[in-house]
């Protein structure tokens, strides 16, 4: 019974995974300004890819971010509208999670990561997690934003975007697992398949968590940036 999972916290992505979690299908496109146009035909696309109509959808699964308001909001309405048209669940998921659950593939059970992905303004989102095994992992602090610098590491390892378009800030553990480093920062081989949410991750996280409640109400952590001017005082008389 497939699943269909998005994520437009950065890049726009969409997964289609079994119930077991196994890809089916999935297409993404790094343009961060375009969701809205490429969204729905890439969902249309990846079904075509999987030879799989709509109708045998069984949950919609969407990133919740935290990512700024005007891309996230795309992907969560798009995922609420198809569930609510096909009367199936909408189900929310941090997207910082799926970049822990890809890096508990190829790190050894136990690692300590730091997620952290571009929040601009010189800040990041992030949060932080253990890895307990292949596609399991621990949340130690809950999604935040703030200045990278502000991120205290604690011998973690940082994965994500963020951590290499701040690689002045963050620095690799003293004593962490074998990594390969670029730049200043320690990170795994395969930096480029943990820059970015996978849907498919969050798909499969999401049938891991199939008794909690998984609203998709969006984590902005701060105000958007675009806020209606002020309301100008009347002169009186």
């Amino acid at each position: 019974m497939p699943v269909l999972a998005l994520d437009t916290s950065a890049a726009v992505a969409v997964s289609l995974t079994d119930d077991d979690g196994a890809l089916l299908a999935g297409r993404s496109d790094p343009q961060q300004r375009h969701h809205a146009e490429l969204l729905t035909p890439m969902i249309a696309a990846v079904l075509a890819d999987a030879g799989v109509d709509r109708r045998e959808l069984t949950s919609v699964v969407v990133g919740t971010g935290p990512a700024p308001f005007t891309g996230l909001r795309v992907g969560l309405v798009t995922a609420r509208t198809l569930a609510l048209a096909l009367g199936i669940p909408a189900r929310g998921v941090p997207s910082l999670d799926a970049i822990a659950a890809a890096a508990s593939r190829r790190l050894p059970a136990g690692t300590d990561v730091i997620v952290a992905t571009d929040a601009r303004r010189r800040e990041v989102y992030w949060s932080s997690y253990r890895l307990v095994g292949p596609g399991r992992i621990q949340v130690l602090v809950p999604p935040s934003v703030g200045a990278a610098a502000d991120v205290r590491l604690g011998g973690a390892l940082v994965v994500g975007r963020g951590g290499t378009l701040y690689a002045d800030v963050f620095a690799p553990p003293v004593d962490g697992p074998v990594v390969a480093p670029v730049g200043a920062v320690a990170i795994v081989p395969s930096l480029d398949e943990l820059l970015d949410p996978d849907p498919a991750e969050l798909a499969r996280l999401s049938l891991q968590r199939s008794d909690e409640v998984l609203d998709t109400e969006p984590l902005y952590l701060r105000r958007p940036d675009a806020v209606p001017p002020a309301e100008r005082k009347r002169a009186l008389g």
